[in-house]
């Protein structure tokens, strides 16, 4: 029986997702499980230059893996030709590297694209490809997956409402105050199993105007880009434009991290796990060190960007 009357709850806006084909999990790194689980692979390749949370479902599932280099274009240094059960995995780095996906899936069989920081930048056909909602939207957790194949098992439906005080704190209160809850939301999706995309992530990415969150992206991309090109020691193709997850500075000069944060832009770290792995002479020892990933999604407007590029070049 549905549920009628009562109190009032969290009114969203009636929309469309913008991938409601693909199969909805509870995280990107579980998507990739699901891949492991269908495709039965052996060895996996992949980047050093990565999130280490994409080794948890190659150790779950006792999957071998060996890392690869990537260039200072960010595309793989890659040539050896893939056995039957072997596959590569390749990033779709901050969302601009869509044209060399393109021709990655034609160079690699057996190829898996994670897109978690290009959620627009739609699959390739027949190619294996996940994405994470919560890197472009305020959702907790979330995660979709392009695949032929369907795993014949039953998951359960994962619940969010407890994993929400983070977002809900930023507006209340401050991103500051909220930033323990983001790293324990963080912590909790460590090792869960595979689940569908809970009712809650589900119904807020129902809601979301995304065609204007494109917009606001690329032309916040373009503007940062036109503001810091000369500076910008990684070549960046903006013929592509995709709605990039953040516009990637990469400057090799010290403080400019600390610099930011101390007037409260806050700039992450990819990935910081990358410094126990390269050496220091590295391709991704040196992104991780100085690549800024500046803020340019739908939340901000030319006013936020001037103030970034103004601490950054003041």
């Amino acid at each position: 029986m549905i549920e009628i009357g009562g109190y009032f709850g969290l009114e969203l806006d009636e929309g469309k997702e913008y991938y409601p084909d693909l199969i909805r999990l509870n995280t990107g790194r579980n998507c990739l499980e699901y891949i492991l689980r269908i495709r039965n692979y052996k060895k996996i390749f992949i980047p050093y230059f990565t999130c280490e949370v994409i080794l948890e479902p190659l150790r779950k599932l006792h999957v071998n893996f060996e890392y690869y280099h990537i260039d200072e274009k960010l595309d793989p240094i890659f040539e050896r030709v893939l056995e039957d059960k072997q596959s590569i995995l390749v990033n779709n780095y901050f969302g601009i590297k869509n044209n060399s996906i393109r021709k990655l899936t034609g160079k690699y069989k057996n190829i898996i694209v994670d897109n978690s920081q290009a959620f627009y930048d739609l699959p390739v056909e027949g190619v294996d490809t996940f994405y994470s909602a919560r890197k472009f939207f305020g959702v907790a957790d979330g995660g979709y997956l392009s695949i032929d194949k369907i795993l014949e098992q039953e998951f359960e439906i994962d619940e969010s409402y407890s994993r929400m005080e983070h977002l809900l704190k930023r507006i209340d209160e401050s991103a500051t105050k909220g930033y323990k809850d983001f790293q324990q939301n963080n912590y909790n999706l460590i090792n869960k199993p595979i689940k569908k995309m809970s009712k809650l992530t589900q119904r807020i990415l129902d809601s979301i105007y995304y065609g204007k969150a494109k917009m606001k992206r690329e032309r916040n991309f373009l503007f940062l880009h036109s503001q810091l090109k000369d500076l910008n020691s990684l070549e960046i193709e903006v013929s592509d434009l995709n709605a990039p997850m953040i516009y990637p500075f990469l400057c090799k000069k010290d403080g400019l991290k600390e610099k930011l944060i101390n007037k409260k832009i806050y700039i992450p770290t990819y990935w910081s796990s990358v410094f126990d792995c390269v050496a220091r002479d590295s391709v991704e020892y040196m992104m991780t060190k100085y690549l800024l990933p500046l803020p340019i999604d739908q939340r901000y407007g030319l006013n936020e960007l001037r103030e970034i590029v103004n601490n950054l070049l003041g």
